[in-house]
């Protein structure tokens, strides 16, 4: 089957502008997505979707491949869809899995992408999973910049959020405090169908569209991950990940 990743990415961002091209030791955050992506041996090619020309430029500039989409885009499936087509349309081939990369996730693994991926190999009715991990602190379960999850008995998505679910103001002390990781696979039509759906209640209340295929009653695989990630969304974020990363033993396969 014909795999590969695509990282929607642009320069508007309202908490920190100009987010792909943010420092972080020295390479822009889009570098290292795009270069620890590319580390990954089960996706056939990695792309950067973008709207940006400097975008564009830089990804070239390290020897990537990068599409032009419209800057109408509000997100990031619609901007994976659209450049889904014209690489088809470019390579003649019809692809059979696209994994949406967020841009924001500087500090994933080749192996987060593979666990990523493995569920829909396995399973033809699976046509979309997600990534979680476990969050290491309440202040992280409180931030609203983080997506919560709680799953079912069998790792299938019960609800997101970006309020700190579920309570822990019950006085249960181990509280499963689980956080969505942007890696999202999904099978190549099923991608184009989702982004037909209108969309829906829960969803545009919680900010948060994986609720539109729940609300749907579509299940979402999710997949545990032990690597400990974050995404950057403030320049606090940026400054975390410049710490964390400096002893990230990937970096050496890259930089």
């Amino acid at each position: 089957m014909k795999t590969i990743g695509i990282i929607p990415a642009r320069l508007s961002s309202s908490r920190l502008p100009r987010k792909p091209m943010a420092d972080i030791l020295g390479m822009p955050m889009i570098g290292h997505v795009f270069l620890r992506s590319k580390l990954s041996q089960i996706l056939d090619e990695v792309y950067v979707a973008t709207c940006d020309q400097e975008i564009v430029d830089y990804v070239e500039s390290i020897g990537g491949k990068a599409i032009m989409t419209a800057n109408t885009h509000e997100r990031a499936s619609d901007r994976t869809a659209e450049a889904l087509l014209k690489i088809e349309a470019d390579t003649n081939e019809r692809v059979d899995i696209v994994v949406m990369i967020q841009g924001d996730e500087p500090m994933i693994t080749p192996e987060m992408i593979t666990a990523s991926v493995e569920p829909i190999l396995n399973d033809e009715s699976i046509k979309i999973t997600n990534l979680m991990a476990k969050m290491n602190s309440k202040e992280e379960h409180e931030d609203p910049a983080e997506v919560k999850v709680v799953v079912d008995l069998n790792n299938f998505a019960m609800y997101f959020s970006r309020e700190p679910i579920p309570s822990r103001k019950k006085g249960v002390e181990d509280v499963p405090m689980l956080k969505q990781v942007c890696i999202i696979p999904f099978e190549r039509d099923f991608l184009l169908s989702y982004n037909e759906m209108k969309q829906t209640p829960l969803e545009i209340i919680e900010s948060v569209d994986m609720n539109r295929l729940l609300e749907n009653r579509i299940k979402i695989k999710m997949v545990m991950r032990h690597e400990e990630t974050y995404s950057v969304d403030t320049p606090d974020d940026l400054m975390n990940v410049n710490i964390k990363m400096k002893n990230d033993p990937l970096l050496s396969k890259y930089m």
